[in-house]
């Protein structure tokens, strides 16, 4: 975002006031969208975009310095919120704990987007009932090389599992390569068993589409395919909820859709103002998303008859660390994404012969949740690769820690 002297501006938002600094500031510099726009963007779509995010303690990811850096993710409410944001106390994995934003009404939306917040990340729990979500999410994730009439066909292959297990599923683009289907449960499972039944489907699209689809957790073995990312079910986890803007140079946002509409929709024309003539026109194709929740029975059954997952084996080093199938060796651990991308092309200039045998899939570019915001691993599958021809393990080109001087509870400051 860049600096701007234009003095504040403050909204009157259904009798809530909310301050809107620097509203003239460009935020998507090729449409030449301001932090006003979006602002306005998000009042237009509001009855959507709450539909999705409404009510749900949501993790706020900032982008103080524009799309072109990286975000910070803050879990803790400000402390200066307005009385028209409502909180509340998430107890993590971790064993750590946040009091996070809950927005309820459009002058919320127009809250975080003041903050620097571009999409909407909640959680899949109302903040009525914290430890049961009413929500089971599908994000269909293509690897390297996978086009979008792949994500497609294995969208359908889902549709097809949840009708026969009885639930419903309802489509949007994820505003970036991907495709999300949301399914509303009653609120009556654990966390646990909401993850259960999403690996449980995952499992069960590889089987029917085995070649296109895959459940296979390690990103090494996943192919050119699209990988039913059962993990977004796990507790702490979020995703970009309908309607929200993604830091892409286009302003692409999440769109909900129908499903005669998935087979020929194509991401990239979904963008903040295509979206708010489309809105203007149909409205919100989700809009009967909450009339019937479903019941997991029929996916925890599949569970069972399915039985247990395959593990990987581990390391025999006492480390307890999983072992690869994979020849994997690792690049570079980086803080920003182009920092990845250029060590790439350094360890490419190094080892130029064997390039040409690497499949789009074989690169692993893999951005981390480090403590507050993301860092980046670089990895290469050589499995297509002649073994004799391979390189080995050598120095990173770049060696990051994300976790040089923090500190953990009851461990000492790390070194």
């Amino acid at each position: 975002m860049t600096p701007s002297k234009t003095p504040a501006e403050v909204l009157d938002i259904d009798g809530f006031e909310v301050r809107i600094s620097t509203p003239d500031k460009v935020v998507f510099p090729d449409p030449g969208l301001t932090k006003l726009d979006l602002v306005r963007y998000y009042l237009a779509v509001a009855d959507g975009a709450l539909r999705g995010a409404g009510g749900r303690p949501m993790v706020l990811k900032r982008f103080p310095k524009g799309i072109d850096a990286e975000p910070f993710f803050q879990k803790r409410v400000p402390e200066n919120h307005p009385d028209f944001i409502d909180t509340t106390t998430l107890h993590y994995a971790s064993g750590t704990s946040a009091e996070e934003a809950v927005i309820r009404n459009a002058a919320g939306l127009a809250w975080v987007v003041n903050l620097g917040c571009l999409d909407l990340n909640p959680h899949p729990v109302r903040a009525e009932d914290l430890e049961h979500p009413d929500e089971l999410r599908v994000d269909l994730d293509p690897m390297p090389g996978v086009d979008w009439s792949q994500i497609v066909d294995v969208a359908y292959v889902a549709q097809e599992v949840l009708d026969d297990v009885g639930l419903v599923g309802w489509p949007k683009t994820s505003g970036s390569r991907g495709l999300h289907i949301l399914v509303r449960i009653a609120p009556q499972w654990s966390y646990k068993d909401v993850r259960l039944a999403a690996e449980t489907l995952a499992r069960e699209v590889e089987n029917r589409a085995p070649g296109l689809a895959t459940a296979r957790w390690w990103k090494e073995e996943r192919g050119e395919s699209v990988f039913v990312d059962f993990n977004q079910n796990a507790k702490d986890r979020t995703v970009a909820s309908a309607y929200s803007v993604r830091a892409l140079p286009d302003a692409r946002v999440s769109a909900p859709l129908a499903w005669e509409e998935v087979r020929t929709a194509r991401p990239e024309a979904f963008t903040v103002p295509t979206m708010l003539e489309r809105f203007a026109e149909i409205g919100d194709p989700h809009q009967g998303i909450d009339g019937a929740p479903g019941s997991l029975d029929g996916l925890l059954a599949l569970a069972k008859e399915l039985g247990p997952a395959e593990k990987a084996p581990r390391a025999g080093n006492g480390s307890g660390r999983r072992q690869s199938a994979m020849p994997l060796i690792e690049v570079a651990r980086t803080k920003t994404k182009p920092e990845a991308l250029a060590a790439l092309e350094e360890w490419k200039s190094r080892h130029a012969a064997v390039v040409p045998s690497l499949a789009p899939a074989d690169v692993l570019v893999d951005g981390m949740r480090g403590s507050s915001s993301l860092w980046y691993r670089v990895r290469v599958n050589l499995q297509h690769v002649p073994e004799a021809e391979r390189p080995t393990q050598e120095e990173l080109v770049a060696d990051y820690d994300p976790w040089a001087g923090k500190q953990w509870p009851g461990r000492p400051e790390s070194q």
